[in-house]
């Protein structure tokens, strides 16, 4: 009788478990390795100012994002390039209506090795460099030497923002080496003596240096009065407008605490 009421007490703590686990409202966003680190830092900052909701972040890119988004496997799709037309229709074709929710601003910034003496860069000579009119960092100011041209790979919002606002849809040089994300590119050209390179303005740190474009640094003054020639804004995709736990998630990150975490992580807040 007393190992019935047992099993019959742990039956019912294993129901409740269950129950205040289906309880938690849950939150999937996925995409751009740009966004990441606000996605994550808000992530954790929400879920611990309600312990009822559950969130979820991934990476993979702006267009792994957008196409999870399509396919319904996550509820927020990640981006740091607008949705393409073709996507959104394609969207359209499966149910899901694409509404973008802008949510900080970035900067491209074009980055060096710190040993590099070349600190400023027209335009017109990233353009060069990137489509290969220009290979020598001698040609630029520099010391002698071959410029190796670090890029994103093509999944990447970054890669696009890029293509569109630096190489003004021309194609990147085929030997560039292409890398998956922010911090690749970072290491890469923290790396080698003669790389260079592009990045989210949150992923600058000492370990490359930022250079001067156009005679305008990237900052948040900068990005804001659009400036700095490689400004652009950074999205979360959701299906139609916010509803629910994720309209309330991505208010508050809208809100003056969550602008703060975005300022926090080397972004640029919209106000």
């Amino acid at each position: 009788m007393k190992l019935l009421k047992v099993m019959a007490s742990a039956a019912l703590v294993l129901t409740l478990a269950a129950s205040a686990s289906a309880d938690k409202s849950k939150i999937v966003m996925e995409g751009s390795t740009t966004v990441l680190p606000i996605a994550q830092a808000a992530a954790e900052a929400y879920m611990d100012k309600n312990a009822d909701v559950n969130i979820t972040v991934r990476g993979g890119g702006s267009g792994v994002g957008i196409s999870s988004l399509m396919d319904s496997t996550c509820d927020i799709g990640n981006s740091s390039r607008p949705i393409k037309g073709s996507e959104i229709a394609g969207a359209l074709v499966k149910g899901v209506d694409p509404k973008a929710n802008v949510i900080a601003m970035d900067g491209i910034v074009v980055i060096v090795n710190p040993a590099n003496g070349v600190s400023a860069l027209s335009k017109k000579q990233v353009k060069q460099i990137y489509t290969g009119e220009i290979n020598d960092w001698s040609k630029v100011g520099g010391t002698p030497g071959k410029i190796v041209v670090v890029s994103r790979d093509t999944s990447s919002g970054t890669y696009e923002a890029f293509g569109t606002l630096a190489l003004e849809g021309a194609k990147v040089r085929p030997d560039a080496l292409l890398q998956a994300s922010n911090q690749a590119v970072a290491t890469t050209v923290a790396q080698t003596a003669n790389g260079i390179g592009y990045i989210g303005l949150g992923y600058v740190t000492s370990s490359v240096k930022a250079l001067t474009l156009n005679g305008v640094d990237c900052s948040k003054a900068t990005v804001l009065n659009a400036s700095y020639p490689y400004s652009r804004p950074l999205f979360m995709y959701t299906n139609g407008k916010p509803q629910g736990e994720i309209k309330k998630f991505i208010g508050w990150l809208l809100s003056a605490d969550g602008q703060k975490l975005v300022e926090a992580q080397g972004f640029v807040p919209l106000k």
